[in-house]
């Protein structure tokens, strides 16, 4: 009895610890998936985030065909109207504004005064040099009546023909400085004159600076016109043509003009002359058309758009003008290829529309070209192209109307 007492009391704890194994494995397991799942979520997460780096990293554009150029309806290009003439009146004598007698947007006739000048210090040399000339005068009448003198006594041989001749010499030279006092007179008279401005020309006065009492310098570069009058019977037109159009754009040559303050107003003009020459930098020749403007439609200084009646001649494919990327090669364009990425070529326009350009080098039908590329955007990159919006599908109601009819 005391031996079974005694081996059972010796192995009281053996299913307690197998129990606790058992608990020990479980919480280890437990504990290792709840670290693999935590590993799994933070790479799944890691590998979500590259790829939305990746997808950002691609920018999405637009993309556009080119279509053929068709007719434009003739040439279409800007032009700058000029006065026939126009004249900047500055002050050719010092002085102050005594008043002025025109302004802007008056109507004045050549030799109308435009403003008087107060100028007391050229009076007073004119004052001076008048009676200088008066002076020389007296001295060249006294010269004159000696001369003959001393000639009359000569024929008695009264003197020697050398004092004859030194009275004669002297007369001479008095006429001289008489002359020259005569001159520095005229030249003070011209200067007075000057303190009347007056119009060159029949025209319209387009600026006015003149202010009652404000100081005039005559010669100063830096100031500006005290008046500028145009002449605006006619008007000249300057249009820079491109060279492709240079040849068909000659002499007699009729232009429509357009203005944006007249919509669906035309006004008929004429090529007048042409420089002959092809600008460098710009590529285009520099003609001349000129205008009626017997109603006064045109302005000075107006941007005007010429439309000249040529042919095409032109072959190309039209594009926006957004689709034009400006780099140091000139223009380009982006075109998408295989595998959506992109390669930049150098075009050639041959016109400008303005929202759309006719490309004569470098791009073909079939192309798609990217709109609106940015400045950064080189060969290589990799894009994605928009999708374009699905049109919105019809009405049930009106599809069974439809069917119904």
């Amino acid at each position: 009895m005391h031996d079974s007492t005694s081996e059972t009391a010796v192995h009281p704890t053996g299913p307690q610890t197998r129990t606790l194994k058992r608990v020990g494995i479980g919480a280890a397991v437990i504990a290792l998936a709840v670290v693999g799942a935590g590993i799994a979520t933070r790479l799944s997460a890691t590998r979500d985030l590259e790829t939305v780096a990746e997808d950002a990293a691609v920018p999405t554009v637009a993309v556009v065909s080119p279509t053929g150029a068709g007719d434009a309806g003739g040439l279409a290009l800007p032009g700058t109207a000029q006065a026939f003439n126009s004249a900047a009146i500055y002050a050719r004598t010092n002085g102050y504004v005594r008043n002025w007698q025109a302004d802007i947007g008056d109507r004045v006739a050549a030799g109308q005064t435009l403003a008087v000048l107060d100028a007391p210090e050229v009076d007073q040399q004119l004052a001076q040099a008048k009676a200088d000339y008066q002076t020389a005068l007296a001295n060249q009448r006294l010269a004159a009546t000696t001369s003959k003198r001393w000639s009359a006594m000569l024929k008695q041989d009264a003197v020697s023909q050398q004092e004859v001749d030194e009275k004669a010499g002297d007369l001479a030279a008095k006429t001289a400085l008489a002359n020259a006092a005569l001159a520095s007179v005229r030249e003070l008279e011209a200067t007075r004159g000057f303190t009347r401005l007056s119009a060159p020309f029949s025209g319209v006065v387009t600026s006015r600076s003149a202010q009652i009492g404000a100081l005039v310098v005559a010669g100063n570069a830096a100031a500006q016109p005290l008046f500028t009058v145009s002449d605006v019977h006619r008007m000249r037109i300057y249009v820079r043509v491109p060279q492709i159009y240079s040849a068909q754009v000659k002499q007699g040559v009729g232009v429509n003009l357009t203005l944006p303050e007249f919509p669906g107003r035309t006004f008929p003009g004429t090529v007048t002359r042409s420089a002959g020459a092809v600008d460098a930098q710009s590529g285009a020749v520099l003609v001349e058309v000129q205008a009626d403007n017997s109603d006064g439609s045109l302005k000075p200084g107006a941007f005007v758009e010429t439309h000249f009646d040529v042919a095409g001649g032109v072959q190309g494919l039209t594009l926006p003008g957004s689709t034009i990327l400006y780099t140091d090669k000139g223009p380009s364009v982006a075109v998408v290829g295989a595998g959506d990425r992109v390669t930049v070529r150098p075009v050639t326009i041959a016109r400008d529309l303005g929202k759309s350009v006719v490309v004569s080098v470098g791009v073909k039908q079939g192309d798609r070209v990217v709109d609106s590329p940015p400045d950064s955007m080189r060969s290589g990159d990799q894009v994605k192209i928009q999708k374009t919006a699905p049109k919105p599908a019809a009405p049930a109601a009106a599809k069974g109307a439809a069917h119904g009819g």
